[in-house]
């Protein structure tokens, strides 16, 4: 006889399933959301928390870095909203449709909904949930365990339609920000839909208070139509204690064009998963990330390619400046089906330790079905180069200055790849003004 070994649940996962009991009731949507549901958390039940033995999951052990499971937060109140008001400045100077998330919940009276473009509609994932109009499932992050979870408890997010051919000027900025002090979670879910030949730039801040002991599950599912263009821009600047898990599935059609820029420089415990599938010929994506780190942040970017038809081309370049105990994660994996001949894929991981103390984990992979294509992947980790900053300091430029300019010109690359003028010149500011709070 064999004996079954049961994994023991850990604080965290017991919390999650007392809470999933304790909320389901009250989620919105109906009973074929609520099985919808119901199946997702026994999907999560059934996994538990990722650990360190899960291979996507090799560098992030949730199990470890998260103790319990945070009640669900509350709908902002008066004095919520009124705190949210100033949230993402970081792009203020920046003509953008802002759109507000408070405590996981969407605050039309906050957002920008005047003047909508024709073909344009924006509406509260509440509502569609409610009337069980939003498909839940995910696609390729359906075996995630955080996906699941997300699938749970999602309640509330912010749905995006633009019709065929629309082309949207002003930039749609989706703030989300935790106002609260107390111990909460947040479960959101978005949804974005861009017709054939459409355009679009969306962007996402994700803040909160230093203070405060938090929790984020986000996810953000996005349909591309053949030959439709979408610039995707998120800051992941969430406060020092909080945890930010995020889940980004973007399914791209035939002839598009999507561009992918992360920035990550809060939060305590920070993971972005994003699931591609290039699912039509002749699309051109490309996703640049870049992570500031320091103190003993644990920030994870994990990247999932999979080119499923012929002649799309990818390109992948992420970077990490770590300073302090803080840990950057990178795992990039390109996938080529058999039927994707002619595709180009490169992927590249470059990490900058200003730290004996900091520590970068890089895991380029490929796996290739087909014969006729040009892929490659690297990586390198090191610190700034003496000789360079030696250069600048007999020029009678500062050490830390000298340093400062090192560091903006190896982070510069990524962030040069936004089209978008505004947006770039104000991440290049965020940028600065973290390289000037280091000590």
């Amino acid at each position: 006889m064999n004996a079954q070994i049961r994994p023991v649940k850990t604080a965290a996962e017991i919390g999650f399933a007392d809470l999933f009991a304790a909320v389901l009731k009250d989620l919105p949507g109906g009973s074929s959301t609520q099985a919808i549901r119901s199946d997702a958390f026994d999907r999560f039940a059934a996994q538990g928390l990722p650990h360190s033995r899960v291979e996507a999951w090799k560098y992030t052990d949730l199990r470890r870095l998260v103790s319990d499971a945070k009640p669900l937060a509350s709908r902002p109140d008066a004095a919520a909203k009124s705190a949210a008001g100033g949230a993402g400045a970081v792009f203020a100077g920046v003509d953008a449709r802002r759109l507000l998330i408070v405590d996981g919940a969407f605050v039309p009276e906050l957002s920008d909904l005047a003047a909508l473009e024709a073909g344009v509609a924006i509406r509260a994932t509440v509502e569609a949930l409610g009337a069980e109009e939003i498909p839940l499932p995910f696609g390729m992050a359906s075996t995630d365990p955080v996906a699941a979870l997300n699938t749970a408890l999602a309640g509330d997010g912010v749905l995006i339609t633009v019709a065929a051919d629309v082309i949207v000027e002003r930039p749609i900025h989706l703030v989300f920000v935790t106002t609260r002090t107390a111990p909460g979670a947040m479960f959101t879910r978005s949804r974005l839909e861009l017709g054939s030949g459409a355009s679009l730039t969306l962007v996402e801040t994700h803040e909160g208070p230093d203070q405060s002991d938090y929790q984020v599950n986000a996810a953000l599912q996005v349909d591309i139509g053949d030959k439709a263009s979408l610039d995707h821009i998120k800051i992941t600047s969430e406060g020092a204690a909080a945890l930010h898990l995020a889940t980004l599935e973007a399914l791209i059609g035939a002839g598009a064009n999507y561009r992918e820029f992360g920035l990550t420089m809060g939060g305590a415990v920070v993971r972005n998963q994003l699931f591609l599938r290039l699912a039509g010929e002749g699309t051109n994506t490309s996703v640049h990330q870049a992570s500031l780190l320091a103190g003993d942040q644990h920030a994870d970017t994990t990247l999932t390619v999979d080119h499923a038809a012929a002649g799309s081309q990818s390109r992948e370049v992420f970077k990490a400046v770590v300073d302090n105990e803080a840990r950057a994660v990178f795992q990039g994996k390109i996938t080529v089906q058999q039927g994707a001949q002619q595709t180009d894929a490169r992927m590249m991981a470059r990490a900058l330790l200003l730290s004996d103390d900091a520590v970068v984990n890089c895991k380029p992979e490929l796996e290739i079905f087909a014969d006729d294509v040009q892929c490659g992947h690297g990586t390198t980790t090191g610190a700034l180069d003496d000789q360079l900053k030696f250069y600048l300091m007999a020029r009678g430029i500062p050490e830390k200055e000298a340093e400062t300019l090192l560091i903006e010109a190896f982070v510069g690359e990524v962030i040069d790849a936004v089209a978008h003028d505004d947006l770039r010149d104000a991440l290049s500011q965020t940028m600065l003004a973290w390289l000037k709070r280091r000590k």
